[in-house]
């Protein structure tokens, strides 16, 4: 019997690697361990009779190494058939030979199959297990390294090996993603959607979770579409400074949300108005200088403000002024001359023009004006 056992063993093995490919991927010592153990335990219920309940059945050790191996659950049941179809038909031809009583060979064949299902369905439990369980590490292992990554805490060797698992090209520049979603989607959601789109456009990003953003790195700026979402992007550098690249992720992100702006945003995009977040100080210097002072003139000094705005925004054009707000040309003429004077500046000048931006800029993050007191 030992011999025919291990000889269906060996023919056993010839025909996982024939009819399901995941199995090639299991060393056949492995395979021998559990063909031991179907044939020693279908052995027992021939002998007694008797079926296991599907928690009595310890197969978590395999399924854990199935689903390391990527060997799905599908592919993992019709092998443990297969095993046990051999194991019935060796039964069957043994106590045919043997002479036992047809009825005895028909309700042991039966508990064979009934053995098939409780073993079934405790396989099928634990590889649902061993999968969540994997794909969890997983997740928390790609955060560990995308958080070393970009906080600047990986040795070179660790960011190799990092890269090689992720595939990620060390010989290319990444640029650093932050990026935080708008309205009711939440940060699980957007990582999904950004994956997708990368993976649709070709370029790969390895993204994570962290403090309610996403984060991680991308090989170009994405095509977001109408994605609900805001995001800095740092500029493009090597790995192992992927660090510098997120610290200005998280300043472009900042000063993208600040600006109530949607998309995807880099320096190139945001330029000095970067600034305008990271200097309050500055800034409410120069709104004292160039906007506070038309506050005196009710209404009037909001109109003098939305032209001087739409002069500079229009290449200072003052008939296009006039065009866009219905006025005359002269009314553009006067409300300029008019800033001059209470402001005591030039539009002339360039640093008015520049300080005038900055100050305009400063407006639009919905700095209040000054009260009476002030």
């Amino acid at each position: 019997m030992a011999t025919k056992q291990w000889h269906v063993g060996g023919r056993l093995h010839a025909d996982l690697a024939d009819h399901i490919p995941s199995y090639r991927a299991v060393p056949r010592e492995l395979l021998d361990q559990i063909w031991h153990r179907h044939f020693q335990r279908a052995l027992a219920v021939v002998r007694e009779g008797t079926v296991p309940a599907p928690e009595d059945f310890d197969e978590a050790d395999v399924a854990r190494d199935r689903a390391a191996r990527g060997v799905p659950l599908g592919d993992g049941l019709r092998a443990f058939r297969r095993a046990l179809s051999a194991i019935r038909d060796l039964f069957i031809t043994e106590a045919t030979e043997r002479g036992l009583d047809p009825g005895l060979i028909v309700d042991r064949t039966k508990c064979l199959w009934e053995l098939a299902d409780a073993a079934s369905l405790r396989i099928a439990a634990v590889h649902r297990q061993a999968e969540v369980a994997s794909a969890l590490f997983d997740a928390r292992r790609r955060a560990d390294f995308l958080r070393g990554l970009l906080y600047g805490t990986l040795s070179a060797a660790e960011i190799h090996s990092g890269a090689a698992i992720y595939g990620l090209d060390p010989s290319r520049p990444y640029r650093a993603i932050r990026a935080v979603a708008n309205g009711d989607a939440g940060p699980d959601a957007l990582e999904r959607s950004l994956e997708s789109l990368g993976r649709s456009n070709g370029r790969g990003p390895l993204l994570t979770v962290l403090d309610e953003a996403v984060v991680g790195v991308v090989g170009a700026k994405p095509e977001t579409g109408d994605l609900e979402m805001t995001a800095g992007l740092g500029p493009p550098t090597d790995l192992a400074a992927t660090h510098r690249s997120f610290r200005a992720a998280g300043r472009l992100l900042e000063s993208a949300r600040a600006f109530g702006l949607r998309g995807v945003y880099d320096l190139g995009d945001l330029s000095w108005r970067v600034a305008v977040v990271a200097e309050p100080e500055l800034a409410e210097l120069l709104l004292d200088r160039y906007l506070r002072p038309l506050e005196a003139e009710g209404e009037f000094g909001a109109l003098i403000e939305q032209s001087v705005r739409e002069y500079l925004e229009r290449g200072r054009h003052i008939r296009e002024v006039a065009r866009s707000a219905h006025v005359h040309v002269n009314t553009v003429r006067y409300r300029l001359r008019r800033f001059e004077e209470l402001t005591g500046t030039s539009l002339d000048a360039p640093d008015t023009a520049v300080e005038l931006s900055w100050a305009l800029a400063a407006r639009e993050l919905g700095t209040p004006p000054r009260g009476p007191g002030h």
